[in-house]
């Protein structure tokens, strides 16, 4: 019987050195030793611990199965034990993510993001890992629409019998909690009706019309979970590639094109996802704008082999130089609509404190007095002389 595998891939915003951008190595290096303790006592098979801004990435393989509590407490404690690390630095937000003390056996709904997957391991077994930094889950709604759903991005689609049968998209409502499932080609519309509104309906995984699992991605929105702004959601992502899976090229190609997306500074902007190396990882202009970072592996035996940096190639140059365009664009407009995000996304901001303090100076429009006229150049003091 072949290996069942599972990739746990969880993250959190433990603290960053100068603001929102990056993490300390001291932070990386104190995870990586409770993941490495875990490893010699059998909790997990293998790990790596990488960053996108100011998040901290923790991706595991083992053979327990998606939310086991050793697997989620091991990861708590690395998060804890870096959040410690950045407290006696002094680091900016240190502990952010970690909205609870009470750690009862799952990182969820605590404020870390959590996508993992269960896989019965094929001969070889590539597989792409995402983390995305000031953006939030639905920023992958259009890459996976288009990595198992467009024939003009994935070639397989139309030419490879084994994907020309479409896949399963799995949606949720992230405000009811509530998620249905739509095939593909056949309710192409449905999906597209929905996830056009990422801010609400995420896709949560893809699966082969067999039942395999080809994508899953953290929905957690912390706003939610906190009920106040406590930033962006920063969401992970893992996609199986080749052997009956998109190619890893057909993987990518989505992120040639940097989409807009919510987020930026204060969570509050919308910006174009730019896609970068590990080492370009480093959100700082407007906290922005938003990076994805994309690590290629193979898993054998419940063993990671890699990374590969999959950004790190100049083929990805334009990309990031028209994200570059469209982030002067945007900034551009400073407070307004459509850079500043419209106000159902603005409720754990300021906004709502603003509208409070001037509710009662609301009046119906033909309530409103006209301003009291005075002389050119007199001042108010000497206008009521």
């Amino acid at each position: 019987m072949a290996q069942r595998t599972t990739i746990s891939v969880i993250k959190a915003d433990i603290g960053s050195l100068a603001g929102h951008h990056t993490i300390h190595p001291d932070c990386m290096a104190a995870a990586s030793r409770i993941l490495a303790e875990g490893k010699r006592n059998g909790v997990i098979s293998d790990f790596y611990v990488t960053h996108v801004g100011d998040d901290l990435v923790l991706i595991m393989t083992h053979t327990k199965g998606v939310d086991n509590p050793e697997v989620h407490g091991l990861a708590w404690e690395a998060f804890k034990k870096a959040a410690e690390i950045a407290k006696e630095l002094g680091l900016y937000a240190a502990g952010q993510d970690l909205l609870s003390d009470a750690f009862s056996g799952n990182v969820r709904g605590l404020g870390p993001a959590a996508a993992e997957m269960e896989i019965e391991e094929r001969p070889s077994e590539p597989i792409v890992i995402f983390a995305a930094d000031k953006t939030e889950p639905g920023a992958y709604n259009l890459p996976l629409y288009k990595i198992f759903a467009d024939p003009f991005n994935t070639a397989g689609l139309v030419i490879d019998p084994r994907l020309h049968d479409g896949f399963i998209f799995e949606v949720v409502d992230v405000f009811e909690d509530k998620g249905v499932h739509l095939k593909t080609p056949e309710e192409l519309y449905d999906l597209l009706a929905l996830i056009g509104t990422p801010s609400r309906y995420v896709i949560r995984r893809v699966f082969r019309k067999d039942g395999r699992i080809g994508a899953v991605v953290s929905v957690e929105r912390l706003n939610l979970i906190a009920g106040k702004y406590v930033g962006k959601d920063d969401p992970v992502m893992i996609v199986r590639a080749q052997s009956g899976f998109p190619a890893v090229g057909e993987v990518l190609e989505p992120f040639t094109f940097p989409h807009l997306v919510a987020g930026w500074m204060r969570g509050s902007h919308n910006g174009p996802l730019m896609p970068v190396p590990v080492r370009d990882a480093r959100p700082t202009r407007f906290d922005g704008p938003p990076r994805v970072i994309a690590l290629g592996f193979q898993v054998k035996n419940a063993k990671l082999v890699g990374p590969s940096d999959l950004f790190d190639d100049p083929a990805f140059d334009k990309a990031r130089e028209v994200a570059n365009e469209v982030a002067d664009y945007m900034r551009r407009h400073g407070p307004f609509m459509p850079h500043r995000l419209d106000p159902s996304e603005m409720e754990y901001t300021t906004l709502p404190q603003v509208l409070e303090k001037l509710k009662d100076r609301f009046k119906p429009v033909k309530e409103l007095p006209e301003p009291e006229e005075r002389p050119a150049g007199a001042s108010e003091e000497e206008a009521h002389d």
